[in-house]
């Protein structure tokens, strides 16, 4: 592991704009050599206080075009940018460098897509005079911004998750506090520096990282946010959510995703979904594939196939443009899919290919014959490991599927139609992708889970600028 000669960097939380100074700083270190990344200026209880109260004072409202603007704006800056950007966030989450590359990509469709919804009106009207008790009015709806929202983002998407989250916000007119991970938030706040320099007005937007009870906690309780928008644990979850009181909450909960393997699939396209889907990003998406069901009758063929192709997946230095797998956010991480690597094991499972750690650097790992009920395929493996399930029939495969506590994603591989259709109706999942990746979507459709994986109230840009803001009604004679 290389040394790193280059001086530590000081960053900011901001509030209207303003850098907060401290005398207590928070050390982000990169996951692959532990090297000093950045120092991040921590917020106080005071500081929560005073965001709030700057964005409920407001300012400048902006009009359609105005929001437009400015987030077409960041758009193009971030990709005049998209290689600082890559390098960051590479940096301080240890994913490789084409992933991160790849990140930015994601964050630009984000910004791309929320610019064109800014400038689309779904008011409705409705005409009175259509039934015996009518009368000769016309009743119109239009949206109208929350007074504010708290967004708290987690690692793993350092960009892509910040995005997500705030720009809908922005879009819609709604004030944001957003309060990154501690792991990465270096990323986000090069972010909330880009909105402001494309001309965002400042109260609308503040960044906080401090202790979880002078930030975080009061403001999730703050009874002036409206709505609180959490993707992270299921523990902090339901946490945010017995607490947030009586305002809206989104969350995303993560998942279990499987990706179902019928004896009728192309084996090419299901061997490449399963490594990429498990390998991808260092396995760390709530949408990775974490469980591979395959039928029994191609079983063997499939794992040895598997074991070529993660062969093909190169783990190392994040920053090695030949690197395909960084690592993990943190070694504590790793030695847990380890841990649960070696429990499955213990229950009759076989590591096929992989499964050496190097601190936060754990090579992507395909682990064959594994029991349905081995903690690392009931529980979430945030991380490369491709645990392979055998399954007799379409009843197995879809009771398996549906027998965790999450419903986030899935993903089947078949060419039998009424099989793809059955699988759409029967698993309790937010997303069914046929022949896909469970992850697959676009930037702007919905997404999100149910059961520990979410609410049921999905993301994406069009659902969420819907969920930050509310529906007013009025009415005028005519």
């Amino acid at each position: 592991m290389s040394a790193n000669t280059t001086p530590v960097a000081d960053w900011f939380c901001y509030i209207d704009g303003e850098k907060i100074s401290s005398d207590t700083f928070h050390e982000v270190k990169s996951p692959y050599d532990n090297r000093v990344v950045g120092r991040v200026s921590l917020a106080n209880a005071d500081d929560a206080e005073r965001a709030v109260a700057v964005a409920l004072k407001g300012g400048k409202k902006m009009t359609r075009f105005e929001r437009y603007t400015i987030i077409d704006k960041t758009r193009l800056l971030l990709m005049e940018r998209k290689e600082k950007f890559a390098q960051l966030i590479s940096a301080e989450a240890g994913l490789c460098i084409r992933d991160a590359r790849y990140e930015t990509g994601r964050a630009h469709d984000v910004l791309m897509f929320a610019a064109m919804e800014t400038l689309k009106d779904d008011g409705q009207i409705f005409s009175c005079d259509i039934s015996p008790n009518g009368k000769a009015r016309k009743i119109f709806t239009q949206r109208e911004p929350l007074t504010l929202a708290l967004c708290i983002t987690p690692f793993n998407h350092p960009l892509n998750q910040v995005v997500h989250k705030i720009i809908p916000a922005i879009a819609m007119g709604t004030p944001v506090i957003l309060k990154p991970s501690e792991k990465t938030p270096l990323t986000a706040i090069a972010l909330v520096e880009l909105l402001y320099e494309a001309g965002l007005p400042t109260y609308m937007l503040s960044v906080l990282l401090g202790p979880t009870k002078e930030i975080a906690e009061p403001l999730v309780k703050h009874p002036q946010v409206e709505l609180v928008s959490f993707t992270g644990s299921v523990a902090v979850g339901k946490h945010i959510a017995a607490t947030a009181g009586y305002k809206k909450v989104i969350l995303e909960l993560g998942g279990n995703d499987p990706l179902i393997v019928l004896e009728d699939a192309d084996m090419n396209l299901a061997v490449t979904l399963a490594a990429e889907g498990s390998f991808k990003n260092s396995g760390q998406r709530c949408t990775a594939v974490k469980r591979i069901l395959v039928q029994d009758c191609i079983y063997d063929a499939f794992v040895e196939k598997l074991v070529v192709k993660a062969a093909e997946y190169k783990s190392g230095d994040p920053a090695d443009e030949s690197t395909i797998v960084g690592t993990v956010i943190d070694e504590a991480s790793a030695i847990y899919l380890e841990a649960v690597t070696k429990e499955a094991v213990a229950l009759g499972a076989k590591v096929a290919f992989g499964g050496k750690r190097t601190g936060a650097l754990l090579e992507p790992t395909v682990i064959s014959n594994v029991p349905n009920h081995a903690r690392m395929v009931v529980q979430e493996s945030f991380g490369p490991l491709a645990p392979v399930i055998k399954f007799s029939t379409i009843e197995e495969a879809i009771a398996i599927s549906n027998s965790t506590a999450f419903g986030l994603s899935s993903g089947v591989v078949t060419n039998n139609m009424a099989h793809a259709i059955r699988f759409v109706k029967e698993l309790r999942m937010g997303t069914v992708n046929i022949n896909e990746v469970p992850g697959y979507r676009i930037e702007s459709s919905p997404f999100g889970g149910v059961k520990d994986s979410g609410l049921g109230i999905k993301e994406g840009v069009i659902e969420a600028m819907k969920c930050f803001s509310y529906v007013k009604t009025y009415s005028l004679p005519w």
